[in-house]
């Protein structure tokens, strides 16, 4: 991916700006949200986002990004991040990861949901709670004089002590004009390491939690990576911006992804 070279702090007018791009990521994942059901293929799923983010006047940040095909990364199951929409069809039981970015005048946002398909498992359940848990914890310390490591630890100790992993390869990030910027936001790590956190930063925290081990691969369609195990992930991002009040988040409520659904 490409990493602009400075942490580039922005200002209130740009957050706003940054805050317009995450109305519209997050009304899109409030359609996601109502579309997301057993015969849906993921293709499907992200043509209707696509088209919801060019009606609300956006523009979506991942379609041709280092030559990504779709509008959106839908990964289902094992697959952790980056799973390209297609012919997959969702079905009773699965879990489904929707990452969305929008472009708002020249400014992103990201986040990402994990949904429920139907009736899951007692398992699938607390995986999905424990990583938006994890989430919450990590936006507590996005506060001015925190250091960055001080998210990561968060994060990572929420996770770990419900018995699941967190995935060690993978980043959150920055993000303001370039869909990716410094800081790489690890989700594991001692706290009180790394830049003291200062307000105008932007960051997009994103855990991504799995029930076996944290170590994955990616398939040979070279975007969609999964688990080394097999075993399900979940996953939850929001963008963040760091201000003198406290952390503001610009990209919606985060849903739960279990609205209406019962446990098998």
């Amino acid at each position: 991916m490409h990493w602009t070279d400075t942490i580039i702090l922005k200002s209130p007018a740009e957050i706003e700006l940054m805050a317009k791009a995450g109305d519209i990521v997050a009304a899109a994942h409030d359609l996601a949200a109502r579309l997301v059901r057993p015969g849906v293929s993921t293709q499907e799923l992200d043509l209707a986002i696509e088209a919801h983010i060019l009606e609300l006047g956006g523009v979506p940040s991942f379609k041709g990004y280092m030559n990504y095909p779709a509008s959106t990364c839908i990964s289902v199951n094992e697959e952790v991040v980056h799973g390209i929409p297609g012919e997959r069809v969702l079905r009773e039981g699965d879990i489904v990861g929707v990452d969305i970015g929008a472009i708002w005048k020249g400014y992103h946002a990201d986040a990402a949901r994990t949904f429920a398909v139907g009736k899951i498992s007692d398992e699938q359940r607390r995986l999905m709670h424990v990583t938006r848990e994890s989430l919450l914890k990590g936006i507590e310390q996005t506060r001015v004089g925190n250091r960055l490591s001080d998210i990561s630890h968060a994060i990572q100790t929420c996770a770990e002590a419900a018995g699941f992993s967190v995935v060690r390869s993978l980043v959150g990030h920055g993000i303001g004009q370039h869909l990716h910027e410094k800081p790489q936001v690890p989700n594991y790590g001692p706290p009180g390491r790394g830049p003291r956190l200062r307000a105008g930063m932007v960051l997009a925290l994103e855990p991504m939690v799995n029930i076996g081990v944290p170590e994955v691969y990616t398939k040979s369609d070279r975007w969609t990576i999964v688990t080394l195990d097999g075993q399900l992930s979940a996953h939850y991002e929001q963008t963040v911006a760091i201000t003198e009040a406290g952390p503001q988040v610009l990209t919606g409520p985060l849903h739960t992804g279990l609205d209406g659904v019962s446990i098998a």
